[in-house]
C-alpha cells in the first residue's frame, strides 16, 4: 500500500512536470515565456500577455486598448523620471524626449526589434509583423498589460524602463 502511494504521488506531482517541460508548450507559449524572461516580468496572467501580442488583423480580442494604455503609462514614466532628476526641466525638452520615446520607427519600433516581438505577435498572413507600427503597437501593449497584471501602472513603468533604459535620447541595447 506504501509503495502504492508513493507512486501516485510521483504522478501527480512529477509527471505534469516533465510533460510541461518537454512537449506540451506551442510555439507561442514558448515565445511568451521567453518575453517574459526577456522583460524580468513573470505575468500572473498569461491571457493578458497573450491579448498584447495580438494585433487586430488577427482577431478581435486585440491588443489596441493595452497599446493606447501602455503608451499612456510609458510617457508617465518618462515624465516622472525626468522630472524626479530635475524638476526645472523645460515643458519644451519634456515634449521633446517623449516624442522621441514615442516615435514608432525609431525608439518604440527598435525597442520591439530587440524584444524580437516580430516574431511573438500574432498577425493576419497579410499583415507584415515587422511593420514599425505592428510592432510599436505590441511594444505598448506589453505596459498595458503589465499594468493591468500588477493592478499598477508603476510596475509597468518601471519594466519599461529597465527594457528600454534611463536614457530617453536614444534606444538602448539589451
Amino acid at each position: 500500500m506504501r509503495s502504492f502511494t508513493v507512486y501516485a504521488i510521483f504522478l501527480i506531482a512529477i509527471l505534469p512536470r516533465l510533460f510541461l517541460q518537454g512537449h506540451s508548450l506551442s510555439p507561442f507559449s514558448s515565445a511568451l515565456e521567453t518575453l517574459q524572461k526577456q522583460l524580468g516580468y513573470t505575468f500572473k496572467s498569461t491571457s493578458l500577455l497573450r491579448r498584447a501580442m495580438t494585433h487586430a488583423s488577427f482577431s478581435e480580442e486585440n491588443n489596441k486598448a493595452f497599446s493606447i494604455f501602455g503608451a499612456t503609462i510609458i510617457e508617465t514614466s518618462v515624465s516622472f523620471n525626468l522630472l524626479s532628476k530635475d524638476v526645472d526641466v523645460s515643458a519644451k525638452e519634456l515634449n521633446r524626449r517623449i516624442s522621441l520615446i514615442s516615435n514608432v520607427d525609431s525608439s518604440c519600433a527598435v525597442d520591439a526589434m530587440r524584444l524580437s516581438l516580430h516574431k511573438v505577435v500574432r498577425v493576419s498572413p497579410k499583415t507584415n509583423s515587422s511593420s514599425p507600427s505592428v510592432l510599436c503597437g505590441a511594444f505598448r501593449s506589453i505596459f498595458g498589460a503589465i499594468a493591468l497584471d500588477a493592478e499598477n501602472s508603476d510596475d509597468a513603468g518601471k519594466v519599461f524602463l529597465t527594457v528600454h533604459g534611463r536614457d530617453f535620447g536614444v534606444s538602448m541595447a539589451m
